[in-house]
């Protein structure tokens, strides 16, 4: 909520409305991990952080809203490896039986 009366801030930004959908598929992805799959959890939200990525690459550095942290390459440098290395980890992990 806000001072001025209790109101919700909209993102100010194209960035800021991304930034909200990433952390919406994260946060489907965590709850599908809870629910047992795990695979398809970890690809939401690496999906979240490669679209985050290509929206940090994207946007100007004040379009970028919440997605910008650091320099733009840095950025996105992070957020790729980071998606990739979710969803090639959901692929490579053998099944376990018993």
């Amino acid at each position: 909520m806000d001072r001025d009366g209790g109101s919700f801030r909209r993102p100010q930004t194209l960035g800021g409305v991304v930034y909200l959908g990433v952390l919406g598929a994260a946060i489907i992805g965590l709850v599908i991990v809870l629910a047992g799959a795990w695979r398809t959890g970890l690809s939401w939200i690496g999906a979240g952080l490669l679209v985050a990525a290509f929206a940090r690459l994207v946007f100007s550095e004040r379009g970028a809203g919440m997605l910008r942290v650091r320099r733009k390459w840095s950025d996105v440098l992070m957020l790729t490896v980071a998606g990739v290395g979710l969803i090639v980890l959901a692929v490579v992990v053998p099944n376990q039986t018993g």
